[in-house]
C-alpha cells in the first residue's frame, strides 16, 4: 500500500510538472502566469533529486556511512570539522550563490522566457547539480583536496600548472564581471552610492563589536547590523533628495571603478575579522531573507510574465548581449544550470565538513538545485516587466540613446511599445533619475523585485524603498565576493610564483602578498575599467567572456570527474 502511494505522489508530481511546461510552451499570445514557471522548475527539481541523484549516490559512487569521511580522519578543530548536514548545506549554498544566478537570466529574458526557463531546470538536472555532486564526492574520497591538487594527481603536474593558470584567468574575469554589475547598479545614484558606501562602517563596526567589544555575540552584532543597514536605506532618500548631499553622492562610472579598485585593494589587505567575516554575515542574512521574500511574493501576487515565450532576438540581434541562441544562451546564464566556479567550492572547505557520506547528496545535489530555482526566480523578476521597460534598461545608450523620447522610439520600433512618460515614471517610482542603459542586470532584478515586493508590502509608496533595498542585497555579497576572491587570487598568483621563486611563495611575506595582491587587483580593475569605458555597457563584452570561462572550467571539472569514474571502473 506504501508504495502504491508513492508511485501516485511522484506520478501527479510528474504530471502537474509536465502540465506546468505544456502551458508555458504552447501559450501563444496569451498571458502566463509566472507560477507555472515556479510549478515546472519545483516538480522537475522534486522528481530529479528523488530519483536521479539516488541513482548516482547508490549505483554510481556507492555512498558508505561506515565509511570515514576527512573531517573525521583529520578532525582539527579548525579546516576539518565534521558539521551539522543542514549547517553544512547553508555554506555550501551561501558560498556557491553569488550574482551568477540573478544577473545571467535577467540578460537571457531578451530571447524569451522559454529559452532561458528549459536550460536553468534541465541543464542543472543534467549537468550542474550532477557536477557538483561528483566534484564533491571526488574530494571527500580524496582527504579534501582541492580541484587543482587533484588534477595534478591524477592527470599530472604540467595538466595541473595549466589548470591553475586557467582558474586564476576565470577568477580575474569572474571579479572584474561582479564589479562591473555594482557600478552599473551605482552610476547617477546618489541613494544607491549612499546606501553602498554605509555598509563599510557598519561591517567594520560589527568586527570590532565581535573582537573587542562582546567577543562571540554574533547575533548581537548582526541584528544591530541588520538594523543599520535598514536605517541607511532610509537615510539614504534623504541624501537623494538634499541638493548638497546627492551631488557628492552621485558619481560617474570611471570614478566609481576607481573607488571599486581602491576598495578591493585595502578590504583584502584587511584582517578577515575587520570586514570579510561581518560582511559575511550581514550578506548571508539578506541573501536568505531576500529570496524567501521573492518566492513569497511571487505566490502571493502571481503575476503574469509580460515577455513572450520566446522573442525575435533569439537570432543574435538583440540589444542586451551579442549572439545565437546556441551556444550564447547557455554562456550567458552561466551559474544558473552549469558553473565551474562550484567545483572549487566542491574541491574547497565543503569537504572538509562533511560528517557522513550520505550528506553528500543533499549538499552537493540539492545546494545546486537550490541555486537554479534563484534563477529561476530572477527570470521571474526579469519578464512581469513590460518588454518596453526591460530593452530601456538593459540596452545600451549608443543603441537607444540618451533621453526617454529617443529611447522609447527605438525600442518601439522593435515591436515592443513603450513610451516617454512609462519611463519617466517608472524611475520616479523607483527614486532614480533614470532607468535608461542602467546594463548589467542588476537595476533590472531590483526593479522586477521592487515590483513584486511592493504589491505585497506598501504598494508604490514603497517601491522607491524596495528598489534599493534590494541594489542594496545584490551589493552586499558582490563585494563580499570581491573581498573573498582577491584574496583567493592572491593566493593562487602565490602559488604560481612559488612555482618559479620559491621565496615569492611564502604567504606569511608581506612582499609576496602585497606584489600578488597588486598584480589580481590590477588585472580585474583592468578589465573592469575597460568595462565601463565601453560605449556598448561593458556587459555586452564581458559577460559573455565571463560566461565562456565559467563554462571552460565546468569542462575541465567534467573531464577530471570522467577520469575519476573511469578509474573507479564505472560506465
Amino acid at each position: 500500500m506504501k508504495g502504491l502511494k508513492s508511485i501516485l505522489l511522484w506520478g501527479l508530481i510528474s504530471v502537474l510538472g509536465a502540465a506546468a511546461f505544456a502551458i508555458l510552451a504552447l501559450s501563444r499570445g496569451e498571458s502566463v502566469n509566472a507560477m507555472w514557471l515556479i510549478v515546472a522548475a519545483v516538480c522537475t527539481y522534486a522528481v530529479a533529486y528523488r530519483f536521479y541523484s539516488r541513482f548516482i549516490a547508490r549505483k554510481v559512487f556507492g555512498l558508505d556511512d561506515n565509511r570515514k569521511t576527512p573531517a573525521e580522519v583529520f578532525n582539527d578543530g579548525k579546516d576539518y570539522v565534521p558539521t551539522n548536514k543542514w549547517v553544512l548545506f547553508g555554506h555550501h549554498f551561501a558560498a556557491i550563490a553569488g550574482a551568477g544566478p540573478l544577473v545571467g537570466p535577467i540578460l537571457a529574458a531578451q530571447m524569451g522566457y522559454l529559452p532561458g526557463t528549459l536550460w536553468i531546470v534541465i541543464g542543472v538536472v543534467l549537468g550542474g547539480a550532477v557536477q557538483d555532486f561528483v566534484i564533491l564526492f571526488a574530494s571527500m574520497r580524496r582527504n579534501g583536496k582541492s580541484l587543482g591538487e587533484m588534477i595534478k594527481e591524477e592527470m599530472g603536474p604540467v595538466t595541473g600548472l595549466i589548470a591553475a593558470l586557467g582558474i586564476l584567468g576565470i577568477m580575474i574575469i569572474l571579479l572584474a564581471v561582479l564589479a562591473l554589475v555594482v557600478v552599473k547598479a551605482l552610476v547617477g545614484s546618489p541613494w544607491g552610492m549612499f546606501t553602498i558606501a554605509a555598509t563599510i562602517p557598519i561591517a567594520i563596526l560589527m568586527g570590532i563589536y565581535m573582537r573587542f567589544i562582546r567577543p562571540g555575540r554574533v547575533a548581537e552584532a548582526s541584528l544591530g547590523g541588520f538594523v543599520l543597514l535598514i536605517l541607511s536605506i532610509v537615510a539614504g532618500q534623504y541624501v537623494a533628495e538634499h541638493p548638497t548631499l546627492s551631488a557628492m553622492f552621485t558619481l560617474k562610472g570611471e570614478t566609481i571603478a576607481i573607488l571599486m579598485i581602491i576598495y578591493g585593494f585595502v578590504a583584502s589587505a584587511l584582517p578577515v575579522w575587520l570586514l570579510l567575516a561581518p560582511r559575511d554575515y550581514l550578506s548571508t542574512f539578506l541573501k536568505i531573507g531576500t529570496i524567501v521574500g521573492l518566492a513569497l511574493g511571487i505566490f502571493v501576487v502571481m503575476p503574469d510574465l509580460q515577455m513572450p515565450a520566446v522573442t525575435k532576438f533569439i537570432d543574435g540581434t538583440g540589444p542586451v548581449f551579442a549572439g545565437n541562441l546556441f551556444p550564447f544562451l547557455f554562456i550567458t546564464i552561466a551559474c544558473g544550470a552549469v558553473s565551474g566556479f562550484h567545483a572549487l567550492v566542491s574541491s574547497g572547505t565543503t569537504p572538509k565538513m562533511i560528517e557522513l557520506e550520505s550528506h553528500a547528496r543533499p549538499i552537493g545535489y540539492g545546494a545546486m538545485l537550490m541555486e537554479s530555482f534563484v534563477a529561476v526566480m530572477a527570470m521571474v523578476a526579469a519578464c512581469v516587466l513590460t518588454p518596453g521597460a526591460y530593452f530601456a534598461i538593459n540596452s545600451p545608450a549608443a543603441v537607444i540613446g540618451q533621453d526617454v523620447a529617443q529611447a522609447a522610439k527605438v525600442v518601439s520600433s522593435w515591436g515592443f511599445t513603450v513610451t516617454p512618460d512609462m519611463l519617466a515614471q517608472l524611475a520616479k517610482d523607483v527614486g532614480e533619475q533614470t532607468v535608461l542603459s542602467r546594463t548589467g542586470g542588476a537595476p533590472t532584478l531590483a526593479i522586477g523585485m521592487a515590483h513584486i515586493l511592493s504589491s505585497v508590502i506598501g504598494g508604490k509608496a514603497l517601491m522607491a524603498f524596495w528598489y534599493h533595498f534590494a541594489i542594496l542585497f545584490e551589493a552586499l555579497f558582490i563585494l563580499t565576493t570581491i573581498d573573498a576572491g582577491t584574496r583567493v587570487g592572491r593566493f593562487m598568483i602565490q602559488d604560481i610564483m612559488g612555482t618559479f621563486y620559491k621565496p615569492l611563495g611564502k604567504t606569511d611575506s608581506l612582499a609576496s602578498n602585497l606584489i600578488a595582491t597588486t598584480l589580481c587587483v590590477l588585472a580585474w580593475g583592468y578589465f573592469l575599467y575597460q568595462g565601463v569605458v565601453d560605449p556598448l555597457g561593458g556587459i555586452n563584452t564581458l559577460w559573455p567572456l565571463f560566461g565562456i570561462a565559467n563554462q571552460m572550467l565546468a569542462g575541465i571539472a567534467l573531464l577530471f570527474a570522467t577520469t575519476v569514474l573511469f578509474k573507479m571502473g564505472k560506465k
